[in-house]
């Protein structure tokens, strides 16, 4: 049983692994265009789930570029910009696209000299030609042709998002993912920091890797081992052994997920996802007290064995509500995950509803067991006083 246990863990972690390349890959290279459009290279950026696309032409220094970004609604305006001089917001040259309510988008070019900007409309320090803008299912892209400086291919790039007031962009949040979007790219190599051709940044990757280990332990694994304790009883002891090696397994995915949430915690700079740590570290003392808490377990007819059953049941049950919920604080924390978010989802609904199904189910053998109790007790007391009269 326990084999099966880790069978099934090491499946669904390499099924999350491989289908997050596939998403990733699917989100960059393979992502078609409503225009028709096509580029040589692209990135996925580290936050705000966005990507850039591109087509550097060496002859004349010029680069078509494509800059999507998910996750936003028609009352979102969108920037993507070069830093020429600096690596920041003050000295960026923005394309920035602010949808309507008629459905259409405006695009155009400002540059940003302080940080009390109002992203008002304005010329850059190089040229910019065939810039335009489209809005459609939750995604914003801008296109635009770029007249880069001659003999410099690298730059410093910032993409950002924000509330519309009144149809004037209002200033973005200054926390999380806001403040980190920043990085660089080299329209010649390829090379860059903040994504890579792949897709993904090695910090990126280590933050996959940290919910795809997480997801399955707390977030399956261990509502799937209460499952089995509840519901499995009547195979014993096989039941047992199949809970410990679930509960076991995914304590240890887990414990694996919660090392590499603390690694990239204390390589954060900024910011962190305060409330999504600390729910960490909470399941991983209650899963090790739940481990621990097997050492000591009483025998079935100790006197003890009470208390401890409401105590295993109790850190248990809170476990599984903690785990569940910072999942998907995690896939927040990520930021543009929708389809592991929505797969997770079906996954959770799908326990709850076999949850249900089994619990109406052992309710309804309870009572019919309760019903054959009664009458076997009532048969015996009948047969019991007809002996008593006949004597």
């Amino acid at each position: 049983m326990g084999k099966r246990c880790g069978m099934m863990v090491l499946f669904l972690i390499a099924l999350a692994l491989s289908g997050a390349s596939s998403s990733y890959a699917q989100n960059c290279s393979d992502h078609v265009f409503s225009n028709g459009a096509r580029f040589a290279g692209c990135i996925r950026l580290p936050v705000l789930d966005s990507f850039l696309h591109w087509t550097y032409h060496p002859s004349n220094h010029t680069a078509d570029i494509a800059y999507r970004h998910g996750s936003v609604t028609a009352s979102t305006w969108v920037a993507w910009a070069l830093n020429l001089g600096g690596s920041g917001m003050v000295g960026a040259q923005c394309l920035v696209a602010v949808p309507s309510s008629n459905g259409s988008v405006r695009a155009y070019t400002t540059a940003i000299s302080g940080y009390s900007t109002q992203l008002q409309q304005g010329s850059l320090s190089f040229r910019v030609r065939n810039l335009s803008a489209v809005f459609a299912k939750g995604e914003t892209t801008i296109f635009a042709t770029l007249f880069l400086p001659a003999n410099r291919t690298r730059f410093n790039t910032v993409w950002q998002d924000g509330p519309i007031s009144g149809g004037i962009p209002s200033i973005h949040s200054r926390t999380g993912d806001n403040v980190k979007s920043t990085g660089s790219v080299d329209f010649a190599t390829g090379q860059s920091a903040g994504g890579d051709g792949g897709g993904t940044t090695s910090v990126m990757r280590r933050r996959n890797v940290h919910g795809v280990l997480n997801a399955v332990s707390w977030g399956v694994l261990m509502p799937m081992g209460a499952l089995i304790a509840r519901h499995m009883k009547f195979a014993d002891p096989a039941w047992f052994y199949l809970h410990v090696a679930c509960q076991l397994t995914g304590y240890g995915v887990g414990v694996a997920g919660w090392g590499t949430g603390m690694k990239l915690g204390s390589d954060s700079k900024g910011i962190t996802h305060t409330t999504h740590r600390n729910i960490g570290i909470t399941l991983f003392t209650l899963g090790t007290l739940q481990v621990l808490a097997l050492l000591i377990r009483p025998n079935p007819e100790h006197k003890y064995r009470v208390y401890w059953s409401w105590y295993h049941r109790g850190v248990g049950y809170a476990v599984i509500a903690l785990g569940v919920a910072n999942v998907y604080k995690g896939f927040n924390a990520l930021g543009g995950q929708k389809n592991w978010k929505r797969a997770y989802t079906v996954v959770i609904i799908a326990l709850a509803a076999l949850a249900v199904l089994l619990e109406i189910i052992k309710q309804i053998m309870d009572h019919k067991e309760k019903k054959k109790n009664k009458a076997r007790q009532e048969t015996g007391a009948a047969a019991s006083n007809g002996g008593h009269y006949a004597a």
